[in-house]
């Protein structure tokens, strides 16, 4: 359809029905007029694959805000992760006296398109798009032109979009420092990828952006790392096995997990073999899981910063464009939220 509006018309054309189907559809008194589901899911999914919105609001500058704002994501209600990024978000929201309107999108393009039409056509004052996993996404046209902010995520293609990510770089710096602070510089494996981020988790970006402060952390000291068990998914029971297959061939000193879920794993395996945590090998991880707490020792972990990655987003929407633009690292590239450290039991100095 290009620039042009589309109109009831265009979307009635494509499902082969009539206009006042289509309007009767997307008013949701489908079900009471007694429209099939059959007709109700062509149209609804036409409308969202043409970008149809009822009400179409431009997004140029306007005399009056509606002094609310949205935060559309891939997830809200299953996920401690997400939820700990809308209490960032509702926090930042309260303080600067705007309201916040959730939405989820299941990972569904079609819902997000809709969702994010649906928050225009409320005449907000701009949309968060949040992923729970840091990853690169593709930014849907209808958030081209703003004003939105990536939370936790990348665009794919350029784009004019700020983002606000956790500064994995900074944080992978640390895991290593803290080692290296206890006198570790020999025996240091890697659990969960190789030493330049190959066989990871596919499609995010936390074990470059880890593994790359690690290798700057240790290079600058002279360390070097000994050896790397890749986990294609960062679960317990590829921690475990990881792990395993390690001590089958090497006595580590040190272990950097590059998740909290691998690192329990690794406990495991360590457990069976007869060592203890950190007497005979000090553990180190990434993201403060609850179980980072729950295990014994408590295991030393550099946090992902969720609740104050969802503050600064929104901090960043209601800054405007000129601030933004200001705060980017390097002067366009992403807006950093620090990683900090939890220091529990699990690191001690080599014996």
């Amino acid at each position: 359809m290009g620039a042009r509006r589309v109109t009831l018309a265009d979307v009635a054309k494509v499902v082969g029905v009539s206009q006042t189907t289509v309007s009767l559809v997307l008013s949701g008194r489908g079900p009471d007029l007694r429209i099939s589901e059959e007709v109700q899911r062509r149209v609804r999914e036409a409308a969202a694959e043409m970008e149809y919105r009822r009400n179409r609001a431009s997004w140029e500058p306007r005399g009056t805000r509606t002094r609310t704002i949205a935060l559309v994501s891939d997830s809200v209600a299953g996920s401690r992760i997400a939820g700990d990024m809308v209490r960032g978000a509702l926090a930042a929201s309260r303080r600067h006296g705007v309201t916040l309107l959730l939405g989820e999108t299941e990972g569904d393009p079609g819902l997000e398109r809709t969702l994010i039409g649906t928050m225009r056509d409320h005449h907000v004052d701009g949309i968060v798009l949040a992923t729970v996993r840091t990853r690169r996404i593709g930014v849907p046209r209808v958030l081209a032109d703003g004003p939105a902010v990536l939370l936790n995520a990348l665009p794919r293609e350029p784009s004019a979009l700020p983002s606000v990510l956790p500064d994995e770089v900074l944080g992978g710096r640390a895991a290593a420092r803290v080692l290296l602070d206890a006198g570790h510089v020999e025996g240091i494996h890697l659990i969960g990828a190789d030493p330049i981020g190959g066989d990871a988790p596919a499609g995010g970006t936390a074990a470059v952006g880890r593994l790359t402060g690690i290798r700057r952390a240790l290079d600058e000291a002279g360390v070097e790392v000994e050896g790397a068990r890749p986990c294609r998914w960062w679960l317990p029971e590829c921690g475990f096995a990881a792990t395993r297959d390690l001590l089958g061939a090497k006595r580590p000193r040190a272990l950097i997990c590059l998740d909290d879920r691998l690192a329990l794993g690794a406990y495991q395996a360590l457990q069976e073999a007869g060592l203890t945590v950190p007497d005979d090998v000090s553990v180190v991880s990434f993201d403060d899981h609850p179980i980072a707490s729950w295990l014994r020792p408590g295991l030393t972990t550099v946090a992902f910063p969720h609740h104050d990655l969802g503050a600064k987003a929104v901090d960043l929407l209601l800054a405007g464009p000129e601030r933004q633009d200001a705060g980017r690292a390097g002067g366009n590239g992403p807006h950093y939220v620090p990683m900090p450290v939890r220091v529990r039991g699990s690191v001690a100095p080599p014996r």
